[in-house]
């Protein structure tokens, strides 16, 4: 570019990045700059999906393009639609493909299915505004240029020789196309394909379904605003959204929003390279109020020798020992449970019944599980309550 993209960015008085060659541009810098922050923080994606600009930025982050290709075809890419006449329109309409489809003409197409009934039509101006009359909802995009529509194709094979030297590897993250709306294969390494991606339409809300059968619940949007996550309610209504930047927040802020709004949607953060240069240190948990203790249960152990019987220690306080059975595939935990080791136990009683509380069961059965290497449980059903007698006690496998 003649201006780098980075002083733009950050330059509130120019109107330079309203350019299509600076936009973007811009976009894919803060999308990448985003991933790879993320990336740091220790937060991994199963899938990546763009829009538009944003699939280059997907591919890229997957490994498709080094950044030097990436940069070089994200730059000929706006140059080469900045170059083309300006006019056309771009439409968002609120309507289904199979409304919008028989009224196409030779000059105006779909150029992105962004929910159910969330349509945008692109091409030559006054047929795009006769089309959008027909209908009682739509607004008119401000664009330089009518994108994915047959006015882009004067650029088409100039950007496949800009695409033919560029380096292509397969992604080490499944990316879901715009074109398809599924997981891309090969195709995605072929200039054929990014070409077709100028000028055919943005199959997000199929995209955003594809997630879904493949048990997506929780989207990171990378970008300046929250504008696909709200798109995207449209279509997987029940998933969590966490758009990295809102317009409505300071930027530190929301990024830092997002980052725990991912730790409570269950992703994994990692706090410990998050808290590395923050000062913030390790403290113990405060103590019962008034109390100066710790409100933990206690218990005195005494230690017994296993090892003679072809026991291991079960690391669990109401676990005593495991061990693995003899030409089985089996893993058994024992223990002994009474109110006179446990006493907290007591606590728990139904009509004058101590029971052993349910939550126990799901501690015993998560401790088993990940010593076995299965550390999630899906469901516990329990048939019969276990009863604790007043004297004695119960042994437990």
């Amino acid at each position: 570019l003649d201006r780098p993209v980075k002083e733009l960015v950050f330059d509130t008085e120019s109107d330079l990045l309203d350019r299509t060659v600076y936009t973007q541009a811009g976009l894919f810098a803060v999308e990448v700059a985003l991933f790879r922050l993320m990336e740091h923080w220790g937060v991994t994606p199963d899938y990546l999906l763009g829009h538009s600009i944003g699939e280059l930025a997907a591919a890229h982050v997957a490994g498709v393009w080094s950044l030097e290709d990436a940069a070089a075809l994200v730059a000929a890419r706006g140059r080469l639609m900045q170059a083309l006449p300006e006019g056309g329109a771009m439409v968002a309409i609120q309507a289904t493909e199979d409304e919008i489809l028989p009224l196409l003409t030779a000059n105006v197409s779909i150029a992105a299915l962004n929910g159910p009934t969330s349509v945008v039509i692109s091409g030559d101006e006054d047929e795009v505004l006769a089309i959008a009359e027909r209908f009682g909802k739509s607004k008119r995009l401000r664009v330089s240029h009518a994108f994915h529509s047959p006015r882009m194709e004067p650029m088409l094979e100039e950007f496949r020789q800009v695409l033919q030297a560029a380096t292509f590897h397969a992604p080490r993250i499944p990316v879901v196309s715009n074109l398809t709306g599924e997981t891309a294969g090969e195709e995605l390494i072929t200039a054929d394909y990014w070409v077709n991606h100028v000028r055919q339409a943005v199959r997000f809300a199929d995209g955003i379904r594809h997630l879904e059968t493949q048990g997506v619940t929780t989207y990171l949007e990378l970008g300046p605003g929250g504008v696909l996550s709200a798109m995207a309610q449209e279509t997987a209504g029940d998933a969590a959204f966490v758009p990295a930047l809102r317009k409505d927040r300071a930027e530190a802020d929301a990024v830092v929003s997002a980052l725990a709004e991912l730790h409570t949607s269950g992703s994994a953060v990692d706090w410990t390279v998050y808290f590395a240069n923050t000062g913030a240190q390790r403290v113990d948990l405060p103590t019962y109020a008034f109390q100066h203790e710790h409100y933990w249960p206690k218990r005195s152990l005494q230690a017994i020798d296993i090892s003679g019987v072809g026991m291991s220690a079960a690391e669990h306080p109401l676990l005593a020992g495991a061990v693995v059975l003899a030409g089985e595939d089996v893993s058994l935990f024992t223990g002994r449970l009474s109110l006179e080791s446990y006493p907290w136990l007591a606590d728990h009683a139904v009509f004058g019944t101590v029971l052993l509380p349910g939550t126990a069961f799901v501690e015993l059965a998560l401790h088993a599980g990940e010593r076995v290497g299965c550390p999630v449980l899906e469901d516990l059903t329990l048939e019969t309550p276990l009863v604790l007698p007043e004297r004695g006690g119960v042994s437990l496998q």
